[in-house]
């Protein structure tokens, strides 16, 4: 029955298909297609699953005991002009005013957006950078030596915006800046002086110095929340800036 079926399908076909079949070229029944297929996989032993995870815990206590030193330099360029993030909290002021005296700075810029929140203001500043001025003012420094450099408001790459604030006030008050230093908070130093020189441009050399956390000691700063956060927070938005963040047309060439 099956014999006498075969010529009647055939016949159904179009002409150039029976030809095909004819030669032979069509076989009668298709395979489907494999989903997988067999390989050879090397795996650890015992013995090479410790070595590895050996190392991994050698790379890690190696990343743990650098990481802060690396987020956080201390690598001045002995410049006259020293830029202070203003959003700094009091301690760590002070340890700005403090490199101030003994750096011998003619000139120090205070930079920050607006106080979003009234509990945080000081001697009613609207901004970072005049409350961080008024406080520097009030501990000695010279009222005609120390200037505010408010940035407006934004909700992303304020720290982008601050140094864009220092390049608009040297153009707008034709001073010739060709080094300045940054003072910046702790681990947050890298990111801040790779900022500055992307706002800046490769003219000017930027210099950090980066104050000493309170919270935790950095030598160990895994063994707190505090510093554990800070750190593993600092590190991804380092990285990311490294990679991912392009100024645009904002930044001078």
């Amino acid at each position: 029955a099956r014999q006498a079926r075969t010529p009647r399908l055939r016949a159904l076909l179009p002409s150039p298909c029976r030809r095909l079949v004819a030669a032979g070229k069509v076989t009668r029944s298709i395979r489907p297609p494999r989903l997988a297929r067999r390989r050879q996989v090397w795996v650890p032993t015992v013995w090479g699953g410790i070595s590895i995870a050996l190392a991994a815990a050698v790379a890690l206590l190696l990343w743990g005991a650098r990481i802060h030193g690396f987020l956080a330099p201390n690598e001045p360029v002995g410049a006259r002009l020293l830029v202070v993030e203003g959003w700094l909290p009091q301690d760590e002021l002070d340890q700005a005013l403090a490199a101030c005296r003994s750096g011998g700075y003619p000139l120090v810029l205070t930079t920050g957006g607006p106080i979003a929140h009234e509990f945080d203001r000081f001697d009613s500043a609207a901004s970072y950078a005049e409350r961080a001025r008024r406080y520097l003012v009030l501990r000695g420094l010279p009222a005609d030596g120390v200037i505010a450099v408010p940035a407006p408001a934004t909700a992303q790459d304020r720290s982008f915006q601050n140094a864009l604030m220092v390049r608009e006030w040297a153009t707008r008050s034709r001073v010739g800046v060709a080094a300045i230093d940054v003072f910046s908070s702790g681990v947050h130093g890298r990111r801040s002086r790779a900022l500055h020189r992307l706002a800046l441009g490769p003219s000017v050399r930027v210099g950090i110095l980066t104050s000493r956390p309170s919270g935790y000691d950095p030598e160990r700063w895994w063994r707190t929340s505090a510093g554990a956060k800070e750190v593993l927070t600092e590190t991804i938005a380092w990285a990311w800036t490294a990679l991912f963040f392009h100024p645009g047309p904002t930044a001078p060439g």
